[in-house]
């Protein structure tokens, strides 16, 4: 009995992804009792949430990182950096530069690859790359001392996949650097242009939060230009589909995502976007023991869904807990489903406001001055309660 009951505690579990998903799903099948493997391609967990300050100067790049290898000591996986080059999920194997890996369970956590719009490289992306944050605070800095300039930020869509966008960032940017430019006394010398091909950005967080965001745009003074498509992006700025260009002397672009090269040249099921099919367990379509957290995976739900930290959270947990129930032999019935909703901490530079939405209805709360250091406070609280030093508090 002694030697069934240790090789269920020594079962297996390989994570791929770093990001919130992964490392959750890693700290949970711990928990289960699994031995874990998380490989990532970079050695820290990028806080992206509280990354809209370092363009502003708010936040230091190092203040948005958690190195992983030390929360593997903490939370007792293992670490190894490296990046993943081929995946067989039947045999749950992955190769890591070279390296052959196996395990009993494998769980997908990786994100997307952003699309590519032609000319993007003349814009920056507050997403993706981490080094992108410096990047635009270089430019900006640059545009502060000449003392004027045009600005447009936005974000794009992904018509085979809607909820692969990642609109909020920008939206918070905008305000943080609209504020910046008025505590300098210089917000008459800047242009501010907010652009998305969707006729209205940011319709996930429900009517009241685009209709309360619009309002602040128009008071703010920041331009808007919704739904036309964009056709290319240049040294000049943004080209539209009806031929007019948004002059821009920096343009801050996040581009929607799209599914990951490796998945694509896999045996994985996808939807059409490339986005690993899942069941609300998470588990993959027709793959025993293989299971898709986070961005990766193609999210069930209602048509307003959109992939958020949180929601990659829950997915983890779920994935952990059905886990931990196949290693006892039963049937894992978590589900991430229900928890599908939107949550957000809008910040605005001098203030906030919460966004919620889910199957009950959608709200927002205005949180002037406390909003911004509320969410200030979270990005410390996130860090502490995943190094241990703090308990993870419930819903958080």
């Amino acid at each position: 009995m002694a030697t069934a009951a240790l090789a269920v505690t020594r079962r297996t579990a390989l994570v791929l992804g770093g990001g919130f998903a992964g490392l959750e799903a890693a700290i949970q099948l711990r928990k289960q009792g699994l031995d874990v493997t998380l490989v990532s391609d970079r050695p820290y967990l990028y806080i992206y949430p509280i990354s809209i300050w370092v363009p502003t100067g708010e936040s230091r790049p190092e203040d948005c990182r958690l190195d992983l290898e030390d929360l593997g000591r903490r939370h007792r996986f293992i670490f190894l950096q490296g990046v993943v080059t081929r995946i067989d999920a039947n045999k749950k194997l992955v190769e890591v530069d070279g390296q052959q890996l196996t395990a009993d369970f494998l769980v997908l956590a990786f994100g997307g690859t952003p699309l590519q719009p032609k000319g993007v490289e003349h814009t920056i992306s507050l997403g993706g790359d981490p080094s992108n944050g410096e990047r635009i605070k270089q430019r900006l800095d640059a545009l502060l001392g000449g003392g004027s300039g045009r600005i447009a930020m936005g974000f794009g869509g992904n018509p085979k996949d809607p909820s692969a966008v990642r609109g909020g960032p920008v939206f918070e940017l905008m305000f943080n650097v609209d504020h910046l430019l008025r505590k300098r006394g210089l917000r008459d010398k800047f242009e501010l242009t907010f652009f998305a091909p969707m006729p209205s950005p940011g319709e996930r967080m429900g009517t009241k939060a685009v209709e309360a965001v619009q309002r602040l745009f128009d008071a703010k003074g920041i331009h808007k230009r919704f739904g036309k498509k964009i056709s290319a992006f240049d040294a000049q700025g943004v080209h539209l589909e009806d031929g007019t260009l948004i002059e821009s002397d920096l343009t801050v672009f996040v581009p929607a995502q799209d599914g990951h090269a490796v998945v694509k040249q896999s045996e994985l099921p996808t939807n059409e976007a490339g986005f690993v099919r899942i069941d609300e367990r998470c588990a993959v379509e027709g793959l025993a023991g293989v299971y898709a957290v986070g961005d990766i995976a193609a999210l069930q739900g209602p048509a307003w869904r959109a992939k958020q930290g949180h929601v990659a959270e829950v997915m983890a947990r779920v994935a952990a807990a059905n886990i931990g129930a196949a290693c006892k032999g039963a049937s894992g019935t978590e589900s991430y489903v229900p928890h599908v909703g939107i949550t957000c901490l809008m910040d605005m530079g001098n203030g906030a406001a919460y966004v919620h939405r889910d199957a009950e209805g959608e709200k927002m709360v205005p949180m002037p001055v406390f909003g911004h250091w509320a969410k200030k406070a979270w990005g410390k609280y996130f860090k502490l309660s995943k190094q241990r030093i703090v308990p993870r508090l419930p819903g958080m």
